[in-house]
Formats: C-alpha cells, sequence, structure tokens
C-alpha cells in the first residue's frame, strides 16, 4: 500500500533549516541526497561526507557519539540509505548516546539510481521501527510547523534521537563536496581536535 498522506515539504529547504540551528554540532551525512543537499547549505570542516558506504551513517554516527561525547552530533541520511542500515538502530539503542539525533530524510525513492520507490512508499514505518527499537524520541513529520518544532529536540533533548522529514520526490541541482576520503577524514578530524583544544 502507498503512502497516502500529502507530502509538501522541500528537501533542500528542510536540510537548510536543520543545519541553521546546528551551533558546532558534528555532521555524519548519508550518500547520494543528504550529501548534496548538506554541502549546498555549506560546506564545513564539521561535515563528514559518506561516500559510497550505503547504510552506514548511522553507524558511523554512533562511534562519533562514543567518542565525543560533549558534542552534539546529527546523522542526516535517506530512507534508502536507514533502509540498508536498519540492523544500526538496534545497537545505538543498546549503546543510548545522549548526543546522537538521526534524521531520515525520507522522499520515498532511491535517488541515486533512478527515483525507484523505496519500501517506505508502501507503508514501511522507519519512526516506528526506531521506537520499538527503543529509541528515546522518535517521530515523523510532514508539516512546517512539525519541522519548527523538531528542530530545537535534535541538538538539545537527551538522545537517541530518532525523525524522519517527509519531502517531496523532486531533483534539485547537485552540488558535490570533496570526494576524496582521506581528505574527508583528514579534515573533519582536525576540527573535531581544533574544538577539543579550544573547550
Amino acid at each position: 500500500m502507498a503512502t497516502t498522506k500529502d507530502i509538501k515539504l522541500d528537501r533542500r529547504e528542510v536540510v537548510a533549516q536543520i543545519l541553521k540551528a546546528r551551533g558546532d554540532a558534528l555532521v555524519v551525512t548519508g550518500l547520494g541526497s543528504t550529501c548534496w543537499d548538506a554541502a549546498a547549505v555549506g560546506d564545513t570542516p564539521r561535515n563528514f561526507y559518506v561516500w559510497g558506504a550505503m547504510g552506514g551513517a548511522a553507524m558511523i554516527g554512533l562511534g562519533l557519539a562514543l567518542a565525543q561525547t560533549k558534542r552534539r552530533v546529527l546523522v542526516l541520511t535517506g530512507d534508502g540509505e536507514m533502509l540498508m542500515g536498519l540492523g544500526g538502530l538496534a545497537t545505538i539503542v543498546v549503546q543510548r548516546p545522549s548526543n546522537l539525533s538521526v534524521v531520515v530524510i525520507d522522499n520515498e525513492r532511491y535517488g541515486e539510481t533512478g527515483m525507484q520507490s523505496t519500501h517506505t512508499r508502501f507503508g514501511i514505518d522507519l519512526a516506528g521501527i526506531a521506537r520499538a527499537a527503543g529509541f528515546a524520541h522518535s517521530t515523523c513529520v510532514y508539516a512546517e510547523d512539525e519541522l519548527k518544532a523538531l528542530i530545537p529536540t535534535l541538538y538539545n533533548n537527551s538522545g537517541p534521537i530518532f525523525a524522519v522529514v517527509k519531502v517531496m520526490a523532486r531533483s534539485y541541482p547537485t552540488v558535490l563536496p570533496a570526494r576524496d576520503g582521506t581528505y574527508l577524514k583528514n579534515r573533519f578530524r582536525a576540527a573535531v581536535l581544533e574544538n577539543k583544544a579550544t573547550n
């Protein structure tokens, strides 16, 4: 059964609003659309772009949150990537990082391979799965007012926090950040250590 609720949120605007409030939070993006959206908002060394490691964004975010307990860590990924990494949700709940938020930007499509429908298009409830796993907060957002209420929760509430934001299935100009994994790792590491040294 396909989703019947009306989806009106614009993906790139959603990501811009979420990242505008980030402060010094560390951001891990999934591959594809969320990577490009974060880069479109503004590239920064505090963004770690996951290239080609589908299903791994939440686990990278978990490791980072456990290592950097005084920093908020935000994973910003897509529905296709999250569907491939569902087992990671159970591991996150077992570890219970209070500083981790996972946001799934859900356009119900596999954007990198031709916009085929993902399982969320047919009723798979990622927020429900996270809730059943034991996330402290899990929600699904469809409207602007719900998004505005969610954003402070992502950065201020005790986690782990999980949120699905339903967005329209649209194509946007691709904004590619650097793709060199060694460069991205070293840049991100330097940004984390620099902040640690000033605290």
